[in-house]
């Protein structure tokens, strides 16, 4: 087993041998001097400040090189899908919602249905129903997708497709959601795959060189598929869900394993697991209750999985050397996956982490659990966070305590919630704003530095040994403004010593 705490670099044998190459005049890593870096094998063998590492060379004019960037939290086919669906992203209203499905209906053929993604109903001022969407759109199924992927608002049509007819709203949250999108019609396996390779090409071109795949679905047969007909832009982690854990266990693979005929690019990933809904939906389990939903139900939000399973789960995969990667996102669900850890023993990750108790900051640290957080969220979920969590954003994305406490943290995207750009994380945890208001919280950003580590498997130097995934930046992340830092501009990508992005 190979511990997703490693960048594993390629054998010859797996990519076969790219052509030796030495990157001149480049800055090795933020803020670092002018040197060269020699490439052989697939790996860093040579960093000089001032040495002649031998042709052929790549003069670079003083750009920066850094560490390969990873996306620690992604959707794959979700994202890659999402981006052929109606962009709901930004519209305030139901109303809103329903007049942009019913515009682009008008444009589709008779029998095609409508998929939309990225709506956040959190603060509209009106509610989502089946009514409004039959009202626009009464003849063709409809399914819109919430930005956070924990929800899903259907018309009358699409219930009926979904063996759902009954259904009193259309708004079906967390497991309802779930099993509504697994009965959609699904794209043909080729065209998600092409798909998905574009997607890859594209978070390349943005400087990724890995991603962990959470989507939900047997990723291990997804990828093993995708890589037999084109080589990978990136490598991947492919998480196991609950329900092919046995087959995983079977085979006798554990986290950080190979797969074998993936070409050395597809290893096995986390168990993810769940404890919690999400903030959006208003279904993260909390301490304290939801404003407006006092007395009910889901006042606190909801447990997405019972302790004793979740422990029985973990304990299960630890023990055939499969990491758990539990999803908590309220401080109830944090403190709840922390007692699990506690409890089995082992390590593995929380993914989101987004409000802590002050109790559970140094936990993390404590017991060896690897916070994957994605610090877009901070910004783009700053007021539903003010409304739904008054009082205790002081401790929502707390980066800066985890990092001060010992913390291990890995960025993601949560893509198609997010989009698949390290650079706006980065510059989320740096900045804490995204427009012109004050940073929300400054006390919790980190440095820019920080942010680099926590977006490249924990790498800040250029090390001899290490894979030679690299990326190639115009600018100097530790001189560049808020804006330039989102936008960054990536001149090249490598990949095990051959390029996905730039110069080939």
């Amino acid at each position: 087993m190979t511990s997703l705490d490693g960048i594993p670099g390629p054998a010859a044998d797996e990519l076969g041998a790219p052509p030796a190459l030495t990157l001149s005049r480049v800055r090795l890593g933020a803020g670092g001097p002018l040197g060269s870096v020699r490439i052989a094998d697939g790996r860093v063998v040579a960093v000089e400040v001032a040495r002649d590492l031998g042709g052929p060379v790549l003069d670079l004019d003083g750009r920066t090189v850094l560490p390969g960037l990873w996306d620690a939290h992604v959707h794959a086919a979700q994202w890659a899908g999402n981006r052929h669906r109606v962009d709901l992203a930004g519209l305030e209203s139901a109303r809103a919602v329903a007049e942009t499905v019913r515009l682009h209906a008008t444009g589709l053929p008779a029998d095609e249905m409508v998929m939309g993604q990225g709506f956040r109903d959190a603060l509209w001022p009106d509610t989502p129903h089946r009514a409004l969407l039959d009202s626009v759109c009464p003849d063709r199924p409809v399914a819109l997708i919430s930005a956070d992927l924990h929800a899903v608002w259907l018309n009358s049509a699409c219930l009926a497709l979904v063996g759902r007819g009954d259904h009193a709203t259309g708004l079906l949250r967390e497991h309802e959601c779930f099993e509504a999108m697994e009965a959609l019609p699904e794209v043909p396996d080729e065209v998600l795959d092409e798909w998905v390779a574009q997607a890859c090409r594209d978070a390349a071109a943005r400087g990724v060189t890995g991603i962990i795949d959470f989507h939900f679905s047997d990723n291990l047969a997804d990828w093993s598929r995708r890589t037999a007909s084109a080589a990978l832009a990136v490598r991947v982690q492919a998480a196991v869900h609950p329900r092919h854990l046995a087959g995983v266990v079977d085979r006798g693979l554990g986290t950080g394993d190979l797969l074998p005929g993936t070409g050395g690019l597809v290893r096995v990933g986390p168990l993810k697991l769940f404890t919690d809904g999400s903030l959006n939906t208003r279904t993260a389990l909390c301490c304290d209750p939801y404003p407006g939903l006092e007395g009910t139900k889901e006042a606190y939000g909801i447990q997405e999985t019972a302790y004793e399973e979740l422990v029985r789960l973990m304990r299960r995969a630890a023990a055939h050397g499969i990491e758990p990667a539990v999803h908590a996102i309220g401080d109830r669900a944090n403190a709840l996956a922390l007692d699990a850890f506690a409890e089995v023993g082992c390590r593995g990750r929380i993914e989101h982490a987004q409000l802590l108790t002050a109790a559970d900051v140094p936990r993390f640290a404590a017991l060896g659990v690897t916070a994957g957080v994605q610090p877009a969220h901070a910004t783009d979920d700053r007021d539903v966070a003010d409304h739904h969590w008054a009082g205790r954003t002081g401790r929502a994305f707390a980066y800066s305590d985890l990092l001060a406490s010992g913390a291990r943290l890995e960025f993601g995207s949560d893509a198609p919630v997010s989009p698949l750009d390290p650079w706006l994380g980065i510059a989320a945890a740096v900045h804490r704003t995204v427009d012109e208001r004050p940073a929300w919280h400054p006390e919790q950003r980190i440095p820019v530095t920080a942010a680099l580590a926590a977006s490249a498997r924990g790498r800040t130097q250029l090390r001899v040994g290490d894979a030679a995934d690299l990326v190639v930046v115009d600018a100097d992340p530790t001189e560049a403004d808020a804006r330039t830092l989102r936008e960054m501009p990536v001149h090249a990508t490598m990949l095990g010593g051959r390029w996905t992005h730039g110069p080939h």
